[in-house]
């Protein structure tokens, strides 16, 4: 009866060994250089967008914008919208500045670093044009949403200062 039972256990343990073997075959192989979770730049980008999209939602949504200030708006999301699209651009020559010098790559990041600086003075000339037709309370909303390095709670970068955002605006 012993021997019998160890006949079982060896069979059970071979079967479970080789299932397990199958089982890792099975499982789909990630491209060649990258993980299985591992996104594409481009649809980390896509992500991004549709993330930003969502929160311009919101803000909008929270602001109960008046047909007059519509407008202003589009014209403040069209302003900002630009930069997003260069930073894609950037970002993907990755692979040519590791073939440049340390002296050319320290002027391109310069150059970008100027870059920046004129989108920043752009964004923040449409921002003064957008905020000066705000009612007082719609200015105390676009604040709170759109502050940066407030409470992640939840995982959602925006999270808290949406919830203080609802507190702000009369419904």
């Amino acid at each position: 009866m012993n021997t019998l039972h160890k006949q079982v256990l060896i069979a059970l343990t071979v079967l479970g060994i080789g299932s397990t073997a199958l089982a890792a075959q099975a499982q789909p192989t990630a491209p060649e250089g990258r993980h299985a979770n591992a996104a594409t730049q481009q649809e980390r980008m896509a992500k991004w967008g549709e993330y930003m999209a969502r929160r311009q939602a919101k803000i909008h949504e929270a602001l109960q914008l008046t047909a007059a200030q519509e407008p202003a708006w589009a014209a403040y999301q069209s302003a900002i919208k630009p930069a997003a699209e260069m930073a894609m651009d950037q970002h993907g020559e990755r692979a040519a500045w590791a073939m440049l010098p340390a002296p050319a790559r320290m002027e391109k990041m310069l150059g970008m670093a100027k870059q920046h600086t004129a989108a920043m003075e752009s964004h923040l000339a449409a921002l003064n044009t957008f905020y000066a037709v705000l009612t007082p309370p719609q200015k105390k909303a676009f604040d709170t949403a759109t502050m940066h390095g407030g409470s992640h709670r939840g995982g959602h970068h925006d999270g808290a200062a949406m919830t203080e955002m609802k507190g702000v605006m009369p419904h």
